[in-house]
């Protein structure tokens, strides 16, 4: 088993879960330089698509280097697009590669990923020795045309990391409980017969989706499972503050936690502080502008839920929210906001 950076991060781990649609290179950027979580992960995206030159999915893999350790989060049914994408990944100088099998929607279960692997435990055994091949032969000198991708994934990357330098990352898996039962034993047990070096266990199943209550008591059973191996293992689920993080670290025995929602708008969170309302003002509008220099020409569409996040803890801030909910661009939000930062 390859644990790469996973084995030096400092217990306890505290890192921004991977949110589709929220997680892109400019969230994480603003959270890593005003909070530092000890790792982070991109949103995931679809193994079929890049084995199919799809480009514009690419931009889901744009990092910074002071986001490290980032791991590159993927979702698939079939193990040869995982494969592939291992490939290109491990090309771009992400620290590891994480499988979601936890995603609930009823696309990408319907499909056979995501939670739905949950119900093919040979297939996501397939999918993760797959994956690992991916990272293995790179080390041993494969190359993205002779490994079947398309020419313009092969030049994208060329171009995003020219170095091309050649390391052994570590694949991890991000799962739930259950499909429409908790089966954490059973599951849980099955992947780390596969020495992946991290699990990630939300916990709910995916019948519930984000509604009701994570079951800790379940991620507790799992985390009793992977103390008798090598792989690391983090819980995931409705914790609201750094001290909650800590507290159910030590209460159920993890080597961390992964954040979600409470991290929106909140980079902060992981200093444990409170930001003032000039402080998220100004940070809310770098978050923006950072957005609007990594993707050039791109909607500011994916912006306006952040810049709604960030205006919160302050008096009248619905109504605040209302208006950058119709922000069409960094400008537009400085002008909405300007009122307010003038008080």
């Amino acid at each position: 088993m390859e644990k790469g950076f996973w084995q030096n991060l400092p217990r306890p781990i505290i890192g921004l879960s991977p949110m589709d649609g929220v997680t892109d290179a400019a969230m994480r950027f603003i959270t890593k330089k005003y909070g530092s979580p000890a790792v982070m992960f991109t949103e995931f995206t679809s193994v079929e698509g890049v084995r199919a030159g799809a480009l514009r999915l690419m931009k889901d893999f744009l990092y910074s280097g002071t986001e490290r350790p980032i791991v590159a989060q993927v979702f698939g049914a079939d193990p040869d697009a995982f494969y592939k994408t291992a490939l290109v990944v491990a090309a771009l100088g992400f620290d590891g590669i994480d499988i979601n099998m936890g995603c609930p929607a009823k696309s990408v279960e319907e499909h056979g990923a995501g939670a739905g692997l949950i119900k093919t435990p040979q297939k996501a055994a397939k999918i993760i020795a797959a994956t690992k091949k991916g990272v293995e032969d790179w080390i041993a000198g494969a190359t993205l045309d002779k490994g079947g991708l398309s020419p313009q994934i092969t030049a994208f990357v060329k171009r995003l990391n020219p170095q091309n330098g050649r390391k052994l990352i570590p694949v991890s898996v991000k799962t739930r409980i259950g499909y429409d039962k908790p089966v954490t034993k059973a599951w849980v047990s099955h992947l780390l017969e596969q020495n992946i070096a991290n699990i990630s266990l939300h916990g709910r199943t995916l019948k519930q989706l984000y509604s009701g209550e994570a079951d800790w008591d379940e991620i507790a059973k799992a985390a009793a499972l992977a103390k008798a191996t090598p792989t690391c293992f983090l819980g995931n689920g409705d914790i609201n503050s750094l001290e909650d993080a800590k507290e159910k670290i030590k209460k159920y025995a993890l080597d961390g936690v992964l954040v979600g929602r409470a991290a929106q708008g909140n980079p902060w969170f992981f200093t444990g502080k409170e930001a003032d309302t000039h402080t998220r003002i100004t940070v809310a509008l770098e978050h923006a502008r950072y957005y609007e220099k990594i993707f050039p020409g791109e909607s500011f569409l994916p912006v306006r839920k952040h810049l709604a996040w960030y205006a919160r803890g302050f008096e009248n801030a619905s109504e605040w929210r209302q208006k950058l909910v119709l922000a069409d661009s960094s400008a537009d939000a400085a002008r909405i906001l300007a009122p307010m930062s003038g008080r």
